[in-house]
């Protein structure tokens, strides 16, 4: 089982060009990750492809060094931190070294202050572009959306967390599962941590029930991870049911990033895209609010990417009005928002008034509205069952592979721009309109300009600290138009005061929404790779920005 393990992942480096990613999944520390990982190592040491030890924790088991010992590993990065020198994985070795295989253990693990990355999945993601093959290793409590989760169930607050994004990006996870009990005596034997240790982990974090709990969970999230991996290699169900998520998010909603990894896991388990909105009213505006209520926004924002939403920002004392425009606007199927507890006066219930969640409720049509209980700090629990939440959706395929890669042809053929000064944001709509309408003569340049301008109006497209996507849909369009423009110095919005480097300008027709959505959702995927907006702003010439596109909208994942 283990050599076929091994040759399976070895046939599928020999068949890229991009780097592979295998992660060795784990529920706690000793289950045999590492281990297994150098096994495999050795196995295709032994069939004679290149591989190295970029970072290997031994623990001072001798076990490990036993296996460590037949292989190359690389020197690590010796570095001074509050007068301490500290080592870690040496990135810049492992790129020039460029072996066939690099070994990268602890995947969740942050590196030092003034390292190159300050994650090491960021250091993975950038070994990967680099077209290296890596095999890592993880636990499944170090899972950023499970954050909530496992606090609630072990009573331990995780510090060191991964995107869910990067099992995700995992061409192959294997579990390594052994039981509770053996777990619990490798323990007490020494083989987990250092002598003297192991007495306060059994009554604590390594607790039966923990460790249970802990089993279950990494079990059913890799039952998930290969479900929509197999829908993903044969369907793109956006084609035909594109109903997707949206988070609700204020400056004065509870618990927001418990809100987030709830969402974020929903949208995983219905292969959809998802967008966060936060809709800032008058009395949200930065004038109004303190500083610490300015920066729990910013980080709830930022926390959004990260875990794979669109973000978005809308100005408006409608609430409800702003949420369900955007609803229809994005073809949105389910609403996710927060219960803060309010309750209105009893002179106000006469008059009529509802709270924001109730109007909401009583004005959708269509749509499946999920209440979050944020009333309390204590984690929201994970669901049962996506299939238990959302019992009512019906799941339709298309395996026409002309039709799952038809609404990736604007991107491929994506007209590009590079600018080298300050460019004001209608200015850098103007120019790539113009090349927009270059690549469809049909389109009346100014008539889009202005839907473009009247969509900026509704909220700014402007959705991330580097990331642009202004779009529009035009009555006289056939096909979606794309344009792409990179400035490394900035393009800069004056109303919202922020600043893009990277802008995609995007038309489709008003008469096919679908069209819209599944657009606007590649669009954003691709926005949303850190190491892909890195290698956009690293390049200087419209060539490489052409591959970079299409390598990357013609990955199927």
């Amino acid at each position: 089982m283990e050599s076929n393990r091994a040759n399976s992942f070895l046939r599928l480096i020999q068949c890229s060009q991009r780097g592979k990613l295998k992660i060795y999944l784990g529920y706690c520390a000793g289950v045999g990750k590492t281990w297994q990982m150098l096994q495999e190592a050795r196995r295709l040491n032994d069939n004679g492809i290149d591989v190295v030890v970029g970072f290997v924790e031994t623990h001072k088991s001798k076990e490990t060094e036993t296996l460590l010992a037949e292989l190359e590993i690389l020197p690590r990065k010796s570095q001074l931190y509050l007068g301490i020198e500290i080592t870690e994985m040496d990135i810049d070795a492992i790129l020039q070294r460029r072996p066939f295989v690099v070994l990268v253990d602890e995947l969740a693990h942050t590196n030092i202050p003034g390292s190159r990355n300050s994650k090491r999945y960021e250091d993975v993601e950038e070994i990967l572009a680099a077209g290296i093959h890596v095999i890592s290793t993880m636990n499944i409590q170090h899972i950023e959306s499970l954050y909530e989760t496992v606090e609630h169930a072990t009573g331990v607050k995780v510090k060191e967390r991964v995107p869910d994004r990067m099992l995700s990006l995992a061409d192959q996870l294997v579990n390594v599962d052994i039981t509770t009990d053996d777990l619990r005596q490798r323990l007490r034997e020494g083989k987990v941590y250092l002598p003297g240790h192991s007495g306060a982990a059994l009554s604590n974090f390594f607790k039966p029930e923990n460790l249970e709990q802990l089993r279950e969970l990494t079990l059913r999230e890799l039952a998930a991870q290969l479900d929509s991996k197999r829908r993903n290699q044969f369907h793109d169900e956006s084609v035909s049911n594109p109903d997707q998520l949206m988070v609700c998010l204020s400056s004065k909603t509870r618990n927001c990033e418990a809100i987030l990894r709830y969402a974020s896991r929903i949208a995983g388990r219905l292969n959809r895209n998802w967008y966060a909105v936060y809709v800032q009213t008058l009395s949200d505006n930065p004038a109004n609010i303190d500083a610490r209520v300015q920066r729990l926004l910013s980080n709830t924002l930022a926390l959004a990417r990260q875990l794979g939403a669109t973000v978005f920002t809308y100005k408006g004392d409608d609430v409800v009005k702003t949420i369900l425009q955007f609803a229809r606007e994005y073809r949105v199927g389910h609403i996710i928002i927060g219960n803060s507890g309010r309750k209105l006066l009893f002179w106000q219930r006469l008059m009529g008034r509802q709270t924001v969640v109730e109007q909401l409720i009583s004005e959708c049509r269509g749509i499946s509205v999920i209440v979050l209980d944020t009333r309390e700090e204590d984690a929201v629990k994970e669901p049962k069952t996506p299939a238990q939440l959302f019992s009512g959706i019906k799941e339709t395929f298309s395996t026409s592979k002309q039709l799952q890669n038809q609404w990736k042809e604007p991107i491929r053929n994506a007209r590009v721009l590079l600018w080298e000064r300050v460019l004001e944001k209608e200015d850098a709509f103007r120019e790539l309109l113009h090349e927009c309408c270059l690549a469809n003569p049909g389109i009346d340049e100014e008539s889009a300009f202005q839907s473009l301008l009247e969509r900026e109006k509704q909220g700014g497209t402007f959705v991330g600290d580097e990331i642009a996507i202004p779009h529009a849909r035009l009555v006289n369009l056939d096909k979606p138009v794309v344009a792409i423009g990179v400035n490394k110095i900035g393009i800069y919005d004056r109303e919202s005061s922020k600043t893009a480097r990277i802008i995609f300008l995007m038309l489709s027709p008003l008469s096919d929404p679908n069209s819209h959505i599944r657009l606007l959702g590649a669009i954003s995927k691709m926005a949303a790779d850190s190491q892909w907006r890195s290698m956009m702003l690293r390049t200087g010439n419209k060539k490489e920005i052409f591959r970079i596109i299409r390598n990357r909208s013609g990955q199927s994942r």
